[in-house]
């Protein structure tokens, strides 16, 4: 469950005053909201809370990440903007967070951090930075979930892109699916690759194989 008493304690640890807890209680409404958003399925509420689950897990244990509450506010973000045509939500993602940012006064270095964690998990590119690594690992969790819920989050992204004829959402799923069962290995991390490598194989392979 997101609450709003995680986010603004985020933004504490990131030494933003409790002067902008306002103005940032009305950004994590906002956030809610696109979470909510009736064509979402699979990139809703419950994919943030997993996400920071396995992040809570994962950077509990240093030197994981380098700058961990950037990672959290990448996780925060990186779907706040989430539309099934588009090309960009990645990219419009990073530029909300970008002025979120800017209007708290963050340093420019971590602004220009938070936003290259947030394109990363476009999964254009193999992650290159440790906070990168472990961003996208946790972004990818999902493939290496028990099979009930990957049968779930299967079901969820069919829903979000209902109106592609079903030929071709399976051809073009299949590519992505395959795409990752290339990756050797999946996860750059010990961490998820000691969690997640083993099922998210099976799961790949087995959903390939349902996609014929």
């Amino acid at each position: 469950m997101l609450t709003a008493k995680r986010w603004l304690e985020l933004w504490q640890r990131l030494g933003v005053t409790r002067q902008a807890d306002s103005a940032l209680a009305d950004t994590f409404a906002a956030l809610a909201a696109r979470f909510a958003e009736p064509h979402r399925h699979y990139h809703t509420a419950q994919h943030i809370a997993e996400c920071l689950a396995h992040f809570d897990v994962a950077c509990s244990r240093p030197p994981l990440c380098e700058h961990p509450e950037e990672v959290e506010l990448a996780l925060w973000f990186h779907d706040a903007i989430y539309e099934p045509r588009a090309k960009d939500n990645e990219a419009q993602s990073a530029q909300w967070a970008l002025r979120v940012m800017h209007e708290c006064g963050l340093a420019r270095d971590a602004q220009a951090r938070v936003q290259g964690l947030i394109m990363a998990t476009c999964h254009d590119a193999l992650p290159d930075t440790p906070d990168a690594q472990v961003l996208v690992d946790i972004d990818l969790s999902i493939l290496g979930a028990d099979a009930a819920r990957f049968d779930e989050y299967k079901n969820q992204v069919r829903a979000e892109y209902g109106w592609v004829p079903d030929f071709l959402f399976r051809r073009t799923r299949k590519k992505i699916l395959a795409s990752f069962l290339a990756r050797t290995p999946i996860y750059a991390t010990p961490h998820f690759r000691n969690q997640c490598e083993k099922k998210a194989r099976e799961n790949l392979a087995r959903s390939l194989s349902a996609l014929g």
